[in-house]
């Protein structure tokens, strides 16, 4: 390996954004995203698509964030999202760029959704069913399981579908910069339901139409995807069920990197410069009085240790929003200090296993869950403190409820033929000092030991004796890999959790308070954790952007509205594009 020394600190290398106006003097305005997983990527892409000329810059090698990939001996693993939910959105934003997710992907639609494995004596209680891929079948199922429940059920569903199209309609595409355009009569109307909603957690609400704690638990899972715990999470993220329970469970073959492919090529059509091997150092700012500045570009490293200074009109993080603001801003220029992170709730983060399996495994579905009986104590341990649990501190479940994913059932390209290919993620709570993972069993001890509880977990709950033995390829990753490979604060695999006072518009906003120009995309902010989130995340700093206030989606396909003079139109209404040192 060839080693170098990293150049002295002022040996700075100034760099002008291509094509760029404003400081870069170009004939447009540019901007510097900072980040490539999937919300820097759509960023970069529809600002492109607006009208700037965009840098893209990633720590890593390749592009992608969590949502990466890895592989071995013939192995294909998607690192991080494998749920397909809210296909419109992702529809949305395709369209968005001129084209559509069916003429980028190919998807697949699961039979059955999932699969459940649930702890218990077998003879004592049915501990595993299939949640279909269609409304009737499940709400057949929650009526054998506990009749009656099946009405009670039917009216759940209606609920979450409701919830879950006002939300598009009015506050997941919102930068809540305004809430003026939220005064309307279907909110208005839904006020006390909305607010009930609200105020009551997913598990106390889940218990007034069902009482078997198995269906209970089918219920309250979402809030693992949203970085929480049924007892935390708002009600309102009921509407979770109506996408798995009746809109469906899609797959994109050649898994969710191809998702990732898609973005960055479009991105690139658009002109985006994406420059990989570049870490961000520091947001140059410039000084606006009152205490205030303006983003003027980035410093950032690259692959071979040397420093350069990037100028831009505007500055886009897609990056942790806790890193971004402790790090690379100095603290009179912090909106989110680190006050406010210690007041926050962080999401789980995870125990990951990437595993290479000899042999079938018809055992698992493409998605199969793992539950523990008594959830007040998984969660507990996890989130000390929460309603039902006497554990003040954390703690790692044992046994946990888990995920596992088995893509190779769907996707034959993810595995050499006659092997299995799947992924475990075990909730864990977000602490780096748990450890890191490694390959082949070279990670932290207590990470692998862990590991190996999981394998065995699974593979007693599910049948599958020999499933150890049969292992061919293993890797893990843990809570000090989150911090360390992407910025992820307290090693959260996900983000702050989705509890009430860090949900919709109590969550972080996309804009700096004390820096003109410097914006915010990702799971970190508004409008929250998830792929689809992270696309609408995109569009929403592109409203930001615009000072768009409305509510709903943009219209297909974006057109550019930020001309070579620095001017934005709106419907034929010019105005000035967001100065740099615009105040807000």
């Amino acid at each position: 390996m060839t080693s170098f020394s990293p150049p002295p600190v002022d040996a700075v290398a100034p760099e002008p954004v291509p094509a760029a106006g404003g400081a870069a003097g170009g004939p447009r305005p540019s901007a510097i995203v900072i980040g490539g997983g999937i919300a820097g990527l759509a960023s970069a892409a529809l600002l492109a698509r607006d009208g700037y000329a965009v840098t893209l810059l990633e720590r890593q090698d390749t592009v992608g964030g969590r949502a990466g990939v890895w592989e071995r001996d013939g192995f294909r693993f998607d690192t991080g999202p494998s749920w397909y939910l809210m296909p419109e959105v992702f529809d949305h934003f395709y369209r968005l760029l001129g084209t559509s997710a069916a003429e980028q992907l190919d998807l697949t639609r699961l039979a059955p959704g999932y699969r459940v494995y649930f702890e218990g004596d077998p003879s004592e209680q049915t501990t595993t069913f299939d949640i279909a891929d269609n409304r009737d079948d499940n709400l057949a199922l929650f009526e054998s399981i506990e009749p009656g429940s099946g009405p009670r059920m039917a009216r759940y569903l209606d609920s979450a579908r409701d919830t879950y199209e006002m939300a598009k309609k009015r506050f997941l595409y919102t930068t809540f910069e305004s809430f003026t355009p939220l005064v309307k009569r279907d909110v208005l109307s839904r006020t006390p339901r909305l607010a009930r909603l609200l105020l009551e957690p997913l598990d106390r609400f889940a218990a007034r139409f069902v009482t078997d704690n198995r269906l209970r638990q089918v219920l309250g899972y979402p809030a693992v995807f949203l970085g929480s715990s049924p007892f935390l999470t708002p009600s309102m993220y009921h509407l979770m069920s109506h996408l798995d329970m009746e809109d469906g469970v899609l797959y994109p073959q050649g898994g969710f990197t191809r998702v990732i492919e898609t973005i960055a090529d479009l991105a690139r059509a658009e002109g985006v410069d994406i420059r990989t091997g570049s870490s961000v150092t520091s947001i140059r700012t410039e000084p606006a009085g009152s205490g205030r500045a303006v983003a003027r570009g980035v410093e950032y490293r690259d692959a071979a240790g040397v420093t350069h200074e990037l100028a831009a009109d505007v500055v886009v993080s897609a990056a942790d929003l806790h890193h971004t603001e402790t790090s690379l801003l100095p603290y009179s220029l912090q909106t989110y200090p680190q006050k406010y992170w210690d007041d926050t709730l962080a999401g789980p983060s995870a125990l990951l296993l990437y595993l290479g399996v000899e042999g079938g495994l018809p055992e698992l579905e493409h998605h199969t869950l793992f539950f523990t009986s008594d959830w007040h104590d998984n969660f507990g341990r996890i989130f000390p403190g929460t309603r039902g649990s006497a554990h003040t501190e954390t703690s790692v479940p044992n046994p946990a409820s888990l995920y596992v994913c088995r893509p190779s059932a769907t996707d034959a390209g993810v595995a050499p033929e006659g092997s299995e290919n799947i992924f475990v993620l075990v909730p864990i709570p977000a602490d780096p000092d748990l450890g890191a993972g490694g390959v082949d069993g070279a990670g932290d001890e207590r990470i692998e030991r862990l590991a190996d509880l999981a394998i065995e977990q699974i593979g007693a709950w599910a049948g599958i004796p020999d499933l150890a033995s049969r292992i061919t390829v293993r890797r893990t990753i843990g809570p000090a890999d989150f911090a360390r490979d992407l910025n992820a604060w307290k090693g959260t695999a996900l983000g702050p959790a989705h509890t009430l006072r860090q949900s919709a518009f109590f969550r972080a906003g996309n804009v700096s308070k004390k820096v003109a120009g410097l914006y915010y995309a990702g799971g970190s902010t508004i409008p929250g954790i998830g792929l689809p989130m992270c696309l609408i995340s995109a569009e929403i700093l592109v409203k930001r952007l615009r000072g768009d206030v409305s509510t709903g989606p943009l219209p297909e396909p974006l057109t550019a509205t930020v001309q070579s003079n620095g001017s934005a139109s709106t419907g034929g209404t010019a105005r000035r594009a967001p100065a740099r040192s615009r105040r807000r």
